[in-house]
This record gives structure tokens, C-alpha cells and sequence, in this order.
């Protein structure tokens, strides 16, 4: 394929997805928020490979732009290797959430392109955690690709990323969990603090409007 053909193909994509995404999952990710804020709850961010890393952000965004209290285990590198090493990966995020003592107040947030699948043995980390939080009655969002697994079943509202290709799900599933956390933070109903660029720009506006 041409490099110009990838680009054009790749993009296309995109703008597919985006029109095929299902805005009433949405609502309801952003009503399971509005839950956990009202209650004074946490959310916990879960990912793996590149998803850790939208989780991390995540967790960035959430906590200064919503004032969220928002924690990923992925975030403390000692905690998760010692969990790893000393009780096995299958366990490392669950172990990690009861140490924070995740409650019903709380809700677990899965970023994933697989959702996690047991009989696979595909993410299983996330599936114990997923077990857990149902356990004791922490809520469930999560932004994964393909069929959604794992998560899509148990979530309390579950965006999955449209497949449009199969040879792209993982770039895409990856990169519209960045989108749509970023749609999430920055809803109006979520919002509490401006952000540094919008904030400077509305500043720059007023002085001229003087």
C-alpha cells in the first residue's frame, strides 16, 4: 500500500468510528460519574500495555480538571512489581484494590481493547478486579474495543469502539479511549477547574473585550 493510501485509509477509519459511536453509553458513563462524585467516591483506573498509559493520564485529568479523587495501580511501579512477583500478574491489580479498600461509593474504570476474557486467559488481571468491585458494590464504567468481553458483561455502562477494520482495532480502541475521557472530564456536568490553554486563551479574550 502506498504510504498516502495508509494515511487516507487510517483517517477514514476514524471518522467512521466516530460516527457509528454510541452516544447513549456515553450518557450513561457520565451519570455513573455524577454518582461517584455526589457520594465523595474514587474512581480506579485500570489499563494494561498502552491502556496503563491512557489510564495514567486518566487518572491526571480526573483528579485537576474534575476534582475527582482518582488512583491507577499501575502508577506505582514498586507496589505493582512487588504484587507481581510476590502473589502472581492474575492478582496484582485485585490484591491492589483491596488494599485501597474499594468500596460501594467507588467506581472501577477499565480501559481495554479486549474487556478482559477468563477462558481466554486474556487480561485476567482485569477480570478479578471486575469480580471484586462487583463484590462489593463499587460501580463499573470502562472504554474497551472489539466485543467489549469481560467488561462489556458486568459494566454498569460500557463504550465499545466500533470495529470497522480488524487489522486496526488496538490503534483505534486505544486511541478513542483518549478521546472519549477527554469528552468525559471536560462535560460540563463534570467539569470544575478550567484548563491551562482554554483558561489563558478566555484571559486573553476579556483584556481585548476591555
Amino acid at each position: 500500500m502506498e504510504v498516502r493510501n495508509y494515511i487516507d485509509q487510517y483517517l477514514k477509519e476514524v471518522t467512521e468510528i466516530t460516527g457509528k459511536i454510541d452516544k447513549d453509553e456515553i450518557e450513561k458513563i457520565v451519570n455513573v460519574i455524577l454518582k461517584v462524585k455526589k457520594d465523595e467516591g474514587r474512581i480506579f483506573m485500570l489499563g494494561v500495555g498502552g491502556s496503563a498509559g491512557n489510564a495514567s493520564h486518566a487518572v491526571n485529568d480526573f483528579r485537576k480538571i474534575a476534582g475527582i479523587e482518582c488512583y491507577a495501580p499501575t502508577d506505582n511501579v514498586s507496589e505493582l512489581t512487588a504484587r507481581v512477583n510476590d502473589d502472581g500478574w492474575e492478582t496484582s491489580f485485585v490484591n491492589w484494590l483491596k488494599g485501597s479498600r474499594m468500596n460501594k461509593k467507588d467506581c472501577l474504570f477499565v480501559f481495554s481493547v479486549g474487556g478482559g476474557n477468563e477462558e481466554k486467559n486474556v487480561s485476567v488481571n482485569i477480570v478479578n478486579s471486575l469480580k471484586y468491585a462487583k463484590e462489593v458494590g463499587s460501580s463499573v464504567i470502562g472504554i474497551t474495543g472489539k466485543d467489549g468481553g469481560y467488561t462489556a458483561k458486568v459494566a454498569d455502562a460500557c463504550l465499545i469502539v466500533p470495529t470497522v477494520n480488524p487489522e486496526t482495532i488496538t490503534p483505534h480502541s486505544e486511541s478513542f479511549q483518549s478521546t472519549i475521557w477527554h469528552l468525559l472530564v471536560t462535560h460540563p456536568a463534570i467539569k470544575v477547574n478550567e484548563m491551562k490553554w482554554e483558561s489563558v486563551d478566555s484571559n486573553t479574550a476579556t483584556e481585548k473585550a476591555k
